[in-house]
């Protein structure tokens, strides 16, 4: 008895997370799901940068950087961040999103990859402006990580982390780091 045939074009398109295939950070195939997410056709993003799915593109080289030794060692890359919607009605609106891409050759980790998106908007609206360093900031500290682990894996001072902690406790009005990150979390 043969087992049955699976059609692996239609499990892609109809997968219940977004997927991307990608090369050099460029987006060669993505699904349905990553369609509406974002707010684009498909034609939209097929041969685009991950960029234009960025709040700037100061976010997307840091992210970038940020995650290639990560992928070199691993192999994977998963986190949490804010994203940008491309086109419709709610074209330019930021949201959070959970990432998480595996490099199909470490040694040249953006060369080829496989990415999927999960919105996260309904858990975690994004309602104050922040900065992209303060969005940075805001993802790890929701991700458990202490001014040290943040200044590590952003590059920057431990002591640099704890400013823009600062700034993220008065612009949420939050009395304690738990209570920021309280806040962060309901929007």
């Amino acid at each position: 008895m043969n087992p049955p045939q699976f059609d692996y074009r239609l499990a892609f398109d109809l997968a219940p997370v977004g997927l991307v295939l990608s090369r050099n950070r460029t987006m060669v195939d993505c699904n349905q799901l990553v369609c509406e997410m974002f707010g684009a056709l498909r034609e939209q993003l097929v041969g685009e940068s991950f960029q234009i799915l960025y709040p700037s593109a100061d976010e997307y080289e840091r992210t970038g950087h940020r995650i290639e030794p990560l992928l070199n060692r691993h192999g994977t890359y998963s986190d949490n961040r804010i994203m940008k919607r491309v086109d419709g009605r709610f074209k330019g609106e930021l949201f959070w999103c959970h990432v998480t891409g595996r490099a199909l050759n470490r040694d040249a980790p953006h060369e080829a990859g496989i990415w999927t998106f999960e919105d996260l908007s309904a858990q975690r609206p994004v309602q104050s402006e922040l900065t992209a360093r303060e969005r940075e900031v805001a993802a790890h500290l929701l991700g458990g990580l202490t001014s040290k682990e943040i200044g590590k894996a952003l590059g920057i001072s431990h002591r640099t982390v704890e400013i823009y902690r600062a700034r993220l406790m008065r612009k949420y009005q939050a009395s304690t780091t738990a209570d920021l990150v309280h806040k962060l979390m309901a929007g």
